[in-house]
């Protein structure tokens, strides 16, 4: 029997990248079943990929295959990979940090490195732009396939030695929580930060309490505002700002029915600072 078969790139669907990806995982097996994750991650955006991993691969049955494809250094030195993690989910994709989540928060058990050579779109001829295609996607089909074992794909490497992005820990001194936009949920424009659920409630606010926050871009505050912890959107008025914790347990900012991000043009990376603390309490004399 099959295993499901999971794709995420960069590639977008305008053009035929995604499909040709599909032609050659259905010509491995016509039994597979393939789903897509995304592909729309922002061109180029390691980071994207990882997070969008980690949002997603927890959910899916064990067994299941997925291909990542953002890969900028497509042909140079940096290696392809397959990795297992605790739960039995097979990840392929470069080693580039597209695995940093998913090696800090599933546990990566396994890790090969993909051997080229053997696990290539046969007559893929000399192109070495195209890995989603003819490896990525070729390696992912047969192993999901159960025409490869995941053992067969390549040597074992350390799992220490898989590569890792720079992550940027959230901190509390004293009554004040410091993190950063790590991500959008893109549709809605909500702000997804680093800032876990524990953390947050180290200041001991209570929903329906208010908090204070304040957003900077390097040196320039571009948002303080007093906004209310909700448990939902449910809970504020429309276009009223509030915090509230997302699906992965992290604390994130929106605004009910519109979107923070393009009110405020706030974007995400370490250079996008957010603190919180609970609200100061008003004195009228």
């Amino acid at each position: 029997m099959s295993s499901l078969l999971v794709f995420q790139s960069d590639f977008g669907i305008a053009d035929g990248a995604v499909s040709a990806m599909y032609g050659v995982a259905y010509s491995v097996s016509p039994n597979l079943t393939i789903c897509d994750l995304t592909h729309e991650i922002p061109q180029y955006n390691i980071w994207e990929a990882s997070y969008r991993l980690i949002q997603t691969v927890q959910y899916w049955p064990s067994n299941t295959v997925f291909v990542s494809v953002v890969d900028p250094g497509v042909g140079s030195t940096r290696r392809s990979i397959a990795v297992k993690t605790e739960k039995g989910h097979f990840i392929i994709t470069p080693d580039n940090g597209t695995l940093t989540h998913i090696k800090r928060f599933s546990r990566i058990v396994e890790a090969r490195e993909l051997d080229e050579n053997t696990n290539r779109l046969p007559n893929s001829g000399e192109s070495y732009t195209f890995y989603g295609r003819d490896i990525y996607a070729y390696t992912g089909a047969r192993l999901a396939a159960g025409l490869i074992t995941f053992e067969e794909i390549g040597p074992s490497l350390n799992v220490e030695d898989v590569v890792e992005l720079h992550v940027t820990e959230a901190t509390k001194e004293g009554d004040v929580i410091q993190g950063t936009v790590d991500i959008l949920d893109v549709r809605f424009g909500s702000l997804w930060t680093n800032i876990s659920k524990n953390l947050f409630k180290e200041l001991g606010v209570n929903y329906g309490e208010r908090v204070e926050i304040a957003i900077i871009n390097d040196t320039r505050e571009v948002y303080r505002n007093i906004i209310k912890y909700a448990r939902s959107f449910a809970d504020v008025h429309v276009g009223e700002p509030l915090i509230y914790v997302n699906s992965l347990e992290y604390m994130a900012v929106a605004i009910n029915q519109g979107s923070f991000s393009k009110a405020y043009n706030v974007q995400t990376g370490s250079q996008w600072k957010i603190s919180i603390r609970r609200a100061p309490k008003i004195i009228y004399e």
